[in-house]
């Protein structure tokens, strides 16, 4: 017997290697080549960014997956892969229709662990 392919709703994005930051910053020094200032400038563009996206997904518009496949992709290039899970997580509630707001909440709850790390990165 063949075993059935199932198609899996969202798999974590693992870090590669363990963080206790909400940002992995060897990965987002790899993404950067090791620049600094373009560090600092890619985490204040995502901060900006999270910012619009999740009050544009608030009120959950028929955009709202486009919305929150647009804030994973960005979240994994930075390193912020709880925000990338969670995003994953509002995006296969929505194609599902079960769990929308639980998953828009933990989305918002990861994006301001990311910012608020994000924070204190650009302000040392």
């Amino acid at each position: 017997m063949t075993p059935e392919l199932q198609r899996m709703d969202w798999m974590p994005s693992p870090p590669l290697a363990p963080v206790d930051s909400p940002l992995d910053l060897d990965h987002l020094s790899r993404m950067t080549l090791g620049d600094a200032q373009l560090e600092q400038e890619v985490l204040a563009m995502f901060a900006e960014q999270a910012v619009r996206l999740i009050a544009a997904m608030a009120a959950l518009p028929t955009d709202a997956g486009a919305l929150a496949h647009k804030l994973k992709g960005s979240a994994r290039g930075i390193g912020a892969f709880a925000v990338a899970d969670a995003a994953a997580h509002l995006e296969s509630a929505i194609r599902t229709g079960h769990g929308r707001p639980h998953a828009f909440a933990a989305l918002k709850e990861a994006v301001t662990e990311a910012r608020a790390a994000i924070e204190a990165i650009l302000k040392s």
